[in-house]
C-alpha cells in the first residue's frame, strides 16, 4: 500500500478505479494523502484517495472526433479568397485555453484568448468585444451542477449568463454576434435565454476541453449565408446533443475574388 502511495506524484497522470478509468486526470496537488485532480481533456476538478488512482502510463494523443473536427480549406481554392471569421475565446482555465488556441491554429482561425477568472468575466466582456471586435464569442470556464442547493445550483453558470447578456447588450443579433457559452454541467435553458447562440450542458454532464472550440471553428470557416447543419455540427463534439445544444445559424466566413 506505501508502495503505491509513493509512485503517484505531483505531475503524474491517472485515472480512477471506481469510475472504471473514464478520465485522464493529471495530479494538481497532494494533502493529507488526498489527490486533488483535473482532467487532461474533461473540464472537470475532482479529488481521490490513492487507492483509488491507478498511473495512466499511455501516451496522451488526440482523440479521433477531435481529428475528425479540424477543417481545412481546399489547396485548390480556383482564384477564391477567404476570410474566417474572428474568435474572441474567454476561459477561466489556462490549460484549456492554450489546448483550444492550439486548435484554432492548426483550423488556420483567427482567435485572441484571454484567460480569466468565471467571477471576473462579466467585468470585463464589455471592454474585451468593443477592443477586438469578433464575430464569435466563447465564454467558458468550469462549472459544477449542484442538486441539492436550490437556487444556487451551479458554481458558474451565473457568470456566464451575466456575461452573455452584457454581450447582447453590445450586439443584439445573434446572426451578427455567435456566442457560445457554458462549461461542464451548465444551465443550457438559461444561458440561450440570456441570449447565447450554444450552450452547455442539456443533461447536465461534462463537456470536453474542445467541445467550444470545436463549434466555434466549424462556423468560422463556414461561408457566410451558407446554413449550418445544426445536428452534424453537434455530433463532432465529444458527447453531442447531451454535452452542448444551439440555434441553427449561417456560416460566419467571406469569400472573395481573385486571390
Amino acid at each position: 500500500m506505501g508502495d503505491i502511495f509513493l509512485k503517484i506524484k505531483k505531475g503524474d497522470l491517472v485515472t480512477r478505479k471506481s469510475y472504471n478509468h473514464d478520465i485522464i486526470f493529471k495530479v494538481l496537488n497532494i494533502k493529507n494523502n488526498i489527490y486533488y485532480l483535473k482532467g487532461i481533456d474533461i473540464r472537470l476538478y475532482a479529488d481521490s484517495n490513492y487507492k483509488d488512482l491507478t498511473i495512466y502510463e499511455h501516451n496522451v494523443v488526440e482523440e479521433q472526433f477531435v481529428k475528425d473536427a479540424y477543417i481545412n480549406l481546399k489547396e485548390d481554392r480556383n482564384d477564391f479568397f477567404y476570410l474566417p471569421a474572428k474568435i474572441l475565446h474567454i476561459d477561466g482555465d489556462e490549460d484549456y485555453l492554450k489546448r483550444c488556441l492550439d486548435f484554432y491554429k492548426q483550423a488556420k482561425v483567427l482567435a485572441i484568448g484571454k484567460q480569466i477568472n468565471e467571477s471576473d468575466i462579466p467585468n470585463v466582456i464589455t471592454s474585451l468585444i468593443k477592443e477586438y471586435s469578433p464575430d464569435i464569442v466563447i465564454i467558458t470556464g468550469h462549472d459544477a451542477y449542484y442538486n441539492k442547493k436550490g437556487e444556487n445550483s451551479y458554481k458558474n453558470s451565473n457568470n456566464f449568463i451575466k456575461a452573455v447578456k452584457l454581450a447582447r447588450k453590445i450586439e443584439k443579433s445573434h446572426e451578427k454576434l455567435v456566442i457560445i457559452a457554458g462549461a461542464c454541467q451548465s444551465n443550457y435553458e438559461e444561458l440561450i435565454k440570456a441570449g447565447a447562440n450554444f450552450a452547455s450542458s442539456p443533461k447536465r454532464i461534462n463537456i470536453h476541453a474542445l467541445d467550444p472550440a470545436i463549434i466555434a471553428s466549424t462556423i468560422a470557416l463556414t461561408e457566410r449565408n451558407q446554413e449550418i447543419d445544426l445536428i452534424n455540427l453537434l455530433s463532432k463534439t465529444k458527447y453531442g446533443k447531451d454535452g452542448i445544444g444551439g440555434l441553427k445559424c449561417n456560416g460566419l466566413m467571406y469569400v472573395g475574388f481573385p486571390r
